[in-house]
């Protein structure tokens, strides 16, 4: 996991949001988990004022661009340039694409730090807010770049997994 760098990949105009779903979907079927860490379109608030009316929504931080938190080798530099909608790796050479630096990703937002958290996996949590407040689960997976437990709930006397935020859950005693 430490191998992951950040890349930048140059998409079609409006095509980010599929680029990234068809990424994330490869990413699933071909168990590449360890490889593609994360895929991010980044986003930022704006407000716009149409006939005098303010409106907050989200714009694209770089329109045409996808970033991947990867470990780059041959299989995942193919899958990921053949990605419908990707034209090519941000670089001088699109063969040997240049991760980010550092410094680069810090004024971009990304933020390189580790999540700490109180929890492991095989810890029984209880659910403190949302749509499963106070169900109490057994942790199965943890995400840290995604920063979602998977826990294990019983429903309808079947252990089913749900996808949980970290701030949503606390350690049992």
């Amino acid at each position: 996991m430490s191998d992951a760098k950040w890349y930048v990949v140059h998409t079609y105009s409006g095509y980010e949001n599929k680029v990234k779903a068809n990424i994330e979907k490869t990413i699933e079927n071909r168990k590449l988990q360890d490889q593609i860490v994360e895929v991010s379109v980044p986003m930022q608030d704006v407000i716009e004022v149409k006939n005098g009316v303010k409106k907050r929504v989200q714009k694209k931080m770089f329109p045409g661009y996808v970033l991947l938190k990867m470990v780059m080798n041959d299989d995942v530099w193919y899958v990921v340039r053949n990605t419908r909608g990707v034209t090519g790796f941000v670089g001088p050479d699109s063969k040997q694409p240049v991760p980010l630096s550092e410094i680069e990703m810090r004024s971009m937002g990304i933020k390189g730090d580790e999540v700490v958290i109180e929890f492991e996996i095989g810890d029984t949590v209880t659910v403190i807010s949302g749509v499963w407040e106070n169900t109490a689960g057994v942790i199965k997976q943890i995400n840290t770049h995604k920063q979602i437990v998977t826990i294990s709930v019983d429903m309808f006397g079947r252990e089913t997994p749900v996808e949980i935020s970290f701030s949503d859950v606390k350690v049992r005693k």
